[in-house]
């Protein structure tokens, strides 16, 4: 199957008609939302743990804010960063948020991968593009091995989409009190190879571009560092409303680039420039 639409007639994507934070997935998955984003809260999530929002709100600082929320996942999922593989040591294995961040920093299209897109679709309404390979019918293969692998036991257990609620909800917490307090927007870089074979859904003149990436995706803040990553190198504008994680979230953490990025995707304005 052709691998791309000719520009201006991007993949179809696959969605869902409802989500849990209360935008029409369309409208969050456009360029316009994208250039005028609005607040994105996940229905209950901050309702259902009081206790830790308002422990969050003693914090001083960064380092005590990311203590703060790692304790409070520990205590309610029994999950710690030496967790070992089931069976090792005499200790069971909990799937955790961090085991899912720090297999997407190794290969985003792994099990860990398939379950982080799995939860986007879950709560956004927006269904993954790219999978292994193309996702382009509900039906077809690249679909089917994509469920096969976010449903998975190992990682899908553990209440592991609600520990992403979590997660989405004190990234969004810590970018309004620490990290980006006023600002709507990061401007972010992303490294690409065969940039003519991505969903472009339009030409904006000269090098840019409405690009539709997966409903999940990595980005830097070091152009530097996402010269390493393709020929063609995407400065894109992502709203902080759709940052799960960012290098400094917490005090320790599995990603290995400090400037790594990682948020909801969509159809983004970009500039296209060759390394």
């Amino acid at each position: 199957m052709q691998a791309m639409r000719d520009a201006g007639h991007p993949r179809r994507s696959i969605g869902h008609s409802t989500n849990m934070v209360g935008r029409s997935p369309d409208w969050l998955a456009s360029a316009g939302f994208n250039d005028a984003p609005e607040p994105l809260h996940i229905w209950g999530v901050r309702e259902m743990n009081p206790s830790l929002f308002a422990m969050l709100d003693r914090a001083g600082d960064p380092a005590e804010a990311g203590a703060a929320f790692l304790a409070y996942m520990m205590a309610m999922f029994g999950i710690d960063p030496e967790q070992r593989d089931e069976g090792a040591g005499g200790r069971r294995f909990r799937a955790s948020f961090l085991r899912l961040i720090q297999g997407w920093s190794f290969d985003s299209n792994g099990p860990e991968g398939a379950v982080l897109k799995g939860w986007v679709e879950s709560r956004f309404g927006l269904c993954p593009s790219f999978h292994k390979a193309i996702i382009d019918e509900a039906a077809g293969p690249a679909w089917a091995a994509y469920v096969d692998e976010k449903m998975a036991s190992r990682f899908h257990a553990n209440a592991i989409w609600v520990q992403l609620d979590l997660l989405f909800e004190f990234c969004q917490w810590a970018v309004a009190r620490f990290a980006f307090p006023g600002q709507t927007h990061l401007t972010l870089f992303r490294g690409v190879n065969a940039f003519d074979a991505h969903g472009i859904a339009e030409w904006t003149g000269g090098r840019g571009a409405v690009v539709r990436l997966n409903n999940l995706v990595s980005f830097t803040s070091d152009r530097e560092v996402a010269d390493c990553f393709g020929d063609r190198i995407l400065t894109v504008r992502v709203p902080l409303c759709k940052v799960l994680w960012f290098g400094g979230l917490l005090p320790s953490h599995p990603l290995r680039g400090e400037g790594e990025v990682l948020a909801v995707g969509g159809d983004f304005r970009v500039s296209a420039d060759y390394v």
